[in-house]
């Protein structure tokens, strides 16, 4: 069983605009399921009266209809044939206007009754009589705060109204629209005036009687005498009538005219009769000629008054349309020269098609100055839409908006042309004067600011300041701005033409040239190549090299201009071209020249990238000149100076730099590590970044002594002190890439990686690699230069005083050698302690085996020792290694074990002695070696 089908809610009307008028009035009916066509519309009822003739079916929530005779306020009912009778939310108030005899009309205006112009309600026309209407009560409306509301006059007064040229006037109304505000007083001041007025009106004839009562008279008596000759004539004595004397004074007359023609005449009396009267009329014709002519003449000239007020509006047109032009008021010319048109465009009298023709050829010139307006640039969107919208109504010959757009075209080629040109060719940064600047806000975008060839001082203009500009980075704001500013008016209008939203009119048939759209395109890529070439020569000009040399002439040659920009200014252009592209790119272009705006984005972003990794690298390179050799102890990352802060503050900067100036993308901009090509060469940037360090470091270690920085006494010693010796350069630089390779690095590669740079952990391992070879080669070059001093006097000092192990009395202490090796240890100690406690162990642990290598070579080359000879390097060595117990390493433990094996064997009666003797030792050196102690308990 099928389903009922589902009834559809009947027509609702919600609104309606405008919400009164007289009838024929064009009402815009809106509101809900209001039909589904023109014949599914079956009647449409306002104010009481049938409108469905006159309405236009739109869509199913808005209908056009005229309305009809309709008096007073009432609903808008609309019935369909799908929905049935619907109901109204809102109401329509009719009204009638009386038309004066002064203004014009298309029907017949009877003159019996008088209405001021200024009650005529009309659309916007020409205004022909001005009129001043006083108050009737003679009351000014000052203390009226505020109008009346409308609706609540309605609904008190339904069939009443304000006006006091209307058949249904009340007072009352009257009263509440114009003096709610007026005190009790001032009304009977108002009543008083009314009636003084109305005495004056009705004293007016009565005055004029009284002054012509005599004239009066007279007029009345000789109008009885005339009467009472007339009533006197039937009663004659003669018994003759009027009519009897004048026909003997027509025979009279008739026989003085045959006397003197000497014609015959004829017995009838009806020839007769004709005879006198046509020569009665001849005669007076010839005495009234005069007075005659003089009428006709001023009959001519009251009718010729009477045409041309009645038809002023078309004889004034010319003069009004020459003043609405001087004015502005196109409107007004327009709505005029439509209605001339529709009154007299079919006329066949004469002078209405001379005045016509008349404002038809100050129409032409008219179209002509609007035309030549049209194509005046620049100019704003709305402006152009205003004039193109002005000549379609005044129907002139072409297609002004295409007209439009092609120059708009045109002018925005050339005008980024001659930017090109003037900032190219010209001598030193151009003056503001000499070429026009945008009037774009630029707030959003932010000077460069920690280079101090880039801020202003307090001091200077922004005029001096932007002397200071370089110059390609004027061109780039100028070009990004012409674009921002113009292009989206010449796209905009074009889409606004295509999609026929331009020209708002009913004809339907009215069909879109396709050829225009493909040809339009075709504009709109051309303005945005060129904009995106001349971009590209300035920064990339690689990238356009693939072109043939004609084609890459006219974008310029900028890598001949005498004025380079500073690297640190690329980021502000880059924002611009950004900001440039982001705006062009949210008017939905053609795919073609969106993949040029994206290519130029993604490019100028990469260029970019590149260019301040590589500007950091060269400042990381550079930081030996500002190391002043200050070093900062903690008990974490041991002695540094400020040179691995800020090569961390360098990498840092530039990262989160990069994140905001090329990371982050718009939602249609590519992810810049999207291609592959790009990701290789950050790899190898990033690690180039953080191996420039490693760099600075060794030349500041081996060289420091080339970047002493410059003090500004003239004390030559004491700018020389402060740049430390070889080896304390080595030990603090080794203590810095510790530091580096240990800490810094790790939050750099996480840094990066929060950023989501590629493969970082390759990043990592070159980085590490190149730190850990600096590393490496300054600990040999230290240990190489602390350990000299101390192994290299070691064999003199063992044979001083021409020792034998052979023939050596019975031992008495540690020998003196032995202690200047334990105080050059004790020196190494106290030096790295100072900078880098972390690097103590490892620095002294070697020092400790390269010392007891050479002991051990040294015992090694004795061949024969005797019982005392054997005590005493048995003494040294155990006293040498109790005091260098905590840094032995198995290397230096085996050097030690070879030398005591090589010793002779410890008789008993020695041991006492060996043991009092290493008890003195560590008495006398207990101060000396506490340092190792510590170390021990730190450790």
């Amino acid at each position: 069983m099928q389903a009922a089908p589902r009834k559809k809610n009947p027509p609702l009307v919600t609104g309606i605009s405008p919400k009164e008028g007289p009838p024929g009035t064009r009402v815009t009916i809106r509101g809900e399921n209001l039909g589904t066509s023109t014949k599914d519309v079956i009647s449409v009822m306002i104010c009481g009266v049938e409108c469905v003739m006159s309405t236009e079916w739109k869509t199913s929530s808005k209908l056009i209809a005229r309305t009809g005779p309709g008096k007073g306020k009432g609903d808008i009912i609309v019935k369909t044939q799908s929905s049935g009778q619907g109901s109204s939310n809102v109401g329509f108030r009719g009204y009638f206007v009386q038309t004066g005899p002064l203004q014009e009309s298309a029907v017949w205006v009877s003159e019996t009754q008088w209405v001021p112009p200024t009650m005529e309600r009309s659309s916007m026309s020409t205004p022909l009589v001005i009129a001043q209407v006083d108050d009737p009560l003679g009351l000014s409306d000052e203390g009226n705060q505020g109008k009346f509301p409308e609706d609540e006059l309605l609904e008190l007064f339904p069939e009443g109204s304000g006006d006091t040229s209307l058949e249904n006037f009340t007072p009352t109304w009257f009263l509440l629209e114009n003096h709610h505000g007026t005190g009790f007083d001032d009304l009977k001041a108002g009543l008083a005036y009314l009636k003084r007025k109305s005495d004056q009106r009705s004293e007016g004839p009565k005055a004029f009687v009284k002054t012509n009562l005599n004239t009066i008279m007279e007029c009345q008596h000789v109008l009885a005498d005339v009467h009472c000759k007339l009533m006197a004539d039937n009663t004659d004595t003669n018994n003759s009538s009027i009519t009897d004397d004048l026909e003997k004074l027509l025979q009279s007359f008739y026989f003085f005219s045959r006397t003197q023609n000497k014609t015959n005449i004829k017995s009838d009396k009806s020839g007769y009769l004709h005879v006198c009267i046509s020569d009665a009329n001849k005669c007076a014709d010839s005495l009234f000629q005069d007075v005659l002519g003089r009428k006709d003449s001023a009959d001519a000239t009251r009718n010729a008054l009477h045409v041309l007020h009645r038809f002023k509006f078309l004889f004034y047109l010319p003069l009004n349309i020459e003043r609405n032009i001087k004015k502005g008021d196109y409107d007004i010319v327009i709505n005029d020269f439509a209605r001339a048109k529709s009154l007299f465009g079919d006329t066949d009298v004469q002078v209405f098609k001379k005045m016509l023709d008349e404002v038809e050829r100050r129409i032409k010139d008219f179209q002509d100055v609007l035309h030549d307006k049209l194509l005046l640039l620049p100019s704003n969107l709305s402006e152009q839409k205003r004039l193109i919208r002005f000549l379609v109504e005044l129907e002139y010959a072409g297609d002004p908006a295409w007209d439009c757009l092609n120059n708009q075209q045109q002018w925005l080629i050339d005008l980024l042309m001659d930017y090109k040109t003037k900032y190219l060719e010209d001598g030193l940064y151009t003056t503001a004067e000499e070429i026009r600047v945008p009037t774009t806000q630029r707030h959003l975008f932010v000077k460069p600011g920690k280079q101090g060839s880039l801020t202003r001082s307090p001091d200077q203009t922004p005029a001096g300041w932007r002397f200071k500009t370089p110059q390609k980075v004027l061109y780039i704001e100028e070009l990004t701005d012409i674009m921002a500013e113009s292009f989206p008016d010449l796209w905009k209008l074009g889409h606004a033409y295509f999609s026929g939203t331009l020209i708002e009119t009913n004809e339907k048939d009215k069909k879109i040239d396709t050829t225009k759209h493909s040809t339009f395109k075709k504009m709109t890529g051309e303005v945005v190549s060129l904009f995106s070439n001349l971009s590209r020569a300035v920064f990339m000009p690689e990238s356009i090299e693939s072109l043939p040399s004609k084609q890459r002439e006219p974008f310029g040659d900028w890598s001949k201009s005498k004025h380079e920009m500073p690297p640190s200014w690329l980021p502000h252009c880059a924002r611009y071209i950004r900001s440039c592209v982001s705006t062009l790119s949210s008017l939905d272009l053609p795919s073609d020249a969106q993949d040029v705006l994206s290519d130029l984005s993604y490019d100028m972003r990469t260029h970019c990238m590149v260019v301040l990794l590589k500007q950091a690298v060269s400042d990381i390179e550079s930081l030996h000149s500002h190391e002043a050799w200050n070093v900062e102890v903690d008990d974490v990352n041991g002695g540094t100076t400020q040179l691995p802060v800020l090569f961390e503050n360098i990498v840092n900067e530039t990262v989160q730099h990069l994140h905001e100036l090329v990371t982050l993308h718009g939602t249609k901009e590519a992810e810049i590590f999207s291609q592959r090509t790009v990701q290789k060469e950050v790899n190898y940037l990033c690690t180039s970044l953080l191996s420039a360090f490693t760099k600075c470091l060794q030349e500041l270690a081996y060289d420091g002594d080339k970047f002493s920085p410059k003090e500004e006494d003239d004390d030559i010693s004491e700018a020389e002190e402060v740049v430390p010796p070889l080896d304390k350069r080595l030990i603090i630089m080794l203590s810095n890439c510790n530091h580096v390779l240990n800490t810094v690095i790790y939050r750099v590669i996480e840094n990066l990686e929060k950023h989501k740079y590629p493969e970082t952990n390759k990043v990592f391992t070159e980085a590490s690699k190149s730190f850990k070879q600096l590393d490496e080669k300054l600990f040999s070059a230290y240990i190489e230069e602390k350990s000299n001093p101390v192994v290299g006097p070691l064999e003199q000092n063992l044979y001083s005083g021409k020792y034998d192990f052979k023939q050596f009395v019975k031992p008495t202490g540690v020998r003196s050698y032995l202690k200047f090796a334990l105080m050059g240890i004790i020196q190494v100690h106290a030096e790295v302690f100072s900078i880098s406690p972390v690097l103590l162990s490892r620095v002294l642990c070697q020092v400790v085996e390269n010392l007891t290598s050479e002991l051990s070579r040294l015992f090694h080359c004795v061949h024969n020792f005797s019982n005392n000879g054997g005590l005493q390097a048995r003494l040294e060595m155990l006293a040498f290694n109790d005091a260098i117990e905590i840094y032995k390493t198995e290397s230096s433990s085996q050097h030690i074990q070879d030398v005591l094996n090589r010793l002779p064997s410890l008789r008993s009666e020695d041991r006492g002695l060996l043991e009092e003797l290493l008890n003195k030792f560590k008495s006398n050196m207990k101060f000396q070696l506490m340092c190792f102690h510590s170390d021990s308990l730190v450790n």
